[in-house]
């Protein structure tokens, strides 16, 4: 048995994600340790991690010999050169997706992450939903037999534009909330052959697009991804068919509204989920539908597949090869939705 120092982590940025996501994850996560927050607001830090040190800067957190991780928790336009300055630094990272504002600032960060000693890894943490998890596992059991079309939803309902950056962002809802629902398709089914995005701007005021519906088209399977702000019923998430059966589920995965009312992983209800999708099958003539047990959302899996690459033990849980595959169809979207047309991967 070889034992290991716990390794010290940085968070760059106590926004959303840093202080949702990655810091409730990381104090879960044994054998490693969260040292440090990066953030110009100390009393919301301390608030919630008293113990915590707060630096004012990336470059003050790569000055600490016993950070041997940072996690990149800032806005998108930032990703990228805070990235490659940790990777110099020699450290291993991990930063939120998507992991850069375009794909030519990915395609330098996973170059400098090749010839890096550090670990590398974005955090597609829904890939441990629990309703994606479930649905892995009935495709991988036959359930549904062969794929037609699989359409995946994150629709939100806020019709007032806000100052805030993510209203601003370059790319929108597609940035933000796309990365996801690339990423769990590309997880079902590999890289599509084309892409045709329709991506518009909405809301009264709106200057970033906060509706996308995309296709991926494959050679037989259709998949459609859908974002929107503008949607007061919000609760569809999946609609699967399949020569099995179809797939029908509402409501998101529960773990980030968990960690925002201060449940941890670790609790009996971490990871549960509300609303179990239903099964339809068609049995001798006879319509059946049932609710396939869900699997539990695990969020803290990415966390201690990150410390095992570190150690040496496995690979990262999202590498830099399957990030790209995210952003070049992220910027196939914009390309198609720019020229409307279909955009050839």
């Amino acid at each position: 048995m070889t034992s290991h120092a716990p390794i010290g982590v940085a968070v760059v940025g106590y926004g959303l994600a840093g202080q949702t996501f990655h810091a409730p994850l990381i104090e879960a996560t044994p054998g490693l340790t969260l040292t440090a927050v990066v953030s110009s607001r100390p009393d919301a830090v301390h608030a919630d991690l008293p113990e915590v040190a707060v630096l004012p800067d990336l470059d003050a957190a790569l000055a600490h010999d016993d950070i041997g991780l940072i996690v990149v928790a800032t806005p998108d336009a930032l990703h990228a050169e805070q990235s490659i300055a940790a990777l110099q630094a020699g450290k291993s990272v991990v930063v939120d997706k998507p992991f850069a504002a375009t794909l030519a600032d990915a395609q330098a960060v996973a170059a400098v992450a090749a010839a890096s000693p550090g670990v590398f890894s974005v955090f597609q943490n829904r890939r441990w939903d629990a309703d994606f998890l479930t649905l892995r596992r009935l495709i991988a059991d036959g359930e549904l037999g062969d794929i037609a079309v699989f359409e995946s939803h994150y629709d939100r309902f806020r019709p007032t534009v806000t100052d805030r950056w993510k209203d601003q962002r370059y790319g929108g809802v597609w940035a933000d909330l796309g990365p996801h629902l690339i990423d769990q398709a590309v997880q079902l089914f590999g890289p599509p052959l084309a892409v045709y995005a329709d991506l518009q701007a909405q809301r009264q005021g709106a200057t970033a697009i906060d509706y996308a519906h995309v296709l991926l088209r494959y050679d037989r399977l259709r998949v459609i991804l859908n974002m929107s702000h503008l949607a007061a019923e919000a609760s569809l998430r999946y609609v699967v068919h399949g020569t099995g059966g179809s797939f029908i589920k509402h409501g998101l995965d529960a773990q980030e509204s968990q960690s925002k009312a201060g449940l941890r992983p670790g609790h009996p209800d971490w990871g549960l989920d509300p609303t179990p999708g239903v099964l339809t099958q068609q049995i001798d003539g006879q319509t059946l539908r049932t609710t396939p047990t869900p699997e539990r959302g695990d969020y803290p899996a990415f966390y201690a597949a990150v410390r095992d690459a570190i150690q040496g033990k496995g690979p990262p849980p999202v590498p830099a090869d399957q990030a790209l595959t995210v952003m070049r169809i992220l910027d196939a979207g914009l390309r198609s939705a720019a020229e409307a047309r279909e955009v050839s991967l």
